[in-house]
């Protein structure tokens, strides 16, 4: 594939920081990963909900939602996982130089392909939502019937049964979906960004 050369980036006259002067909050990305089944849709749409709610501007990217546009041509190999994050990861920075809160929901299962999402983005503007259930929880859920069609042999390379997933080292925040309830952790999350002054606090 031929790569694009004589390229120059150009700067905006509206820097990140004026935008989010004006939207009132800090930009960030809320990366959530987990197994497939673990409640990183349900529970990123409920926190863009809440977050918009106080007046927070704020997008969601989820992985399905991706797959269909962007990213439609790419597999589940190793190979097509990693560009996979590697182009939600550069959708992400834009998003956050446009002073947003973006929240994504991949299984994103390979470590050093999140550490590499981090690294492009500013000191604090990766913030790592680890949603911890276990495999058998997820496969009893199987929402989407994943799991049954991975039993009967009709899906292979898939994260947890025959492909790895590797928990974060060190994820800003973790979030136990087999304990916690869904609006526990949504405001569990809003009390983080709130802590760190992502976005502002209630009197």
């Amino acid at each position: 594939m031929n790569k694009s050369t004589n390229i120059v980036w150009h700067q905006s006259s509206v820097k990140k920081a004026d935008r989010e002067n004006l939207n009132n909050h800090k930009s960030a990305v809320l990366w959530f990963t987990g197994l497939s089944g673990s409640g990183k849709s349900t529970l990123s749409s409920a926190l863009e909900s809440e977050l918009f709610s106080i007046g927070t501007h704020t997008y969601r990217l989820d992985g399905d939602n991706v797959r269909h546009g962007l990213n439609k041509n790419l597999g589940f190999s190793p190979e097509d996982r990693t560009e996979n994050i590697r182009r939600i990861g550069e959708v992400s920075k834009l998003m956050v130089d446009a002073g947003l809160i973006t929240l994504t929901a991949f299984i994103s299962p390979y470590r050093e392909d999140r550490d590499r999402v981090r690294a492009t983005l500013a000191q604090g503007e990766f913030i790592e939502i680890y949603v911890k259930c276990s495999l058998d929880i997820c496969e009893v859920r199987d929402p989407k019937g994943l799991y049954k069609k991975v039993r009967l042999g009709e899906i292979n390379n898939f994260t947890g049964i025959d492909a790895p997933y590797e928990e974060p080292l060190h994820p800003e925040i973790i979030v136990d979906t087999e304990n916690q309830t869904l609006e526990e952790s949504v405001q569990m999350i809003i009390q983080y960004l709130k802590e760190m002054q992502y976005i502002k606090g209630t009197s």
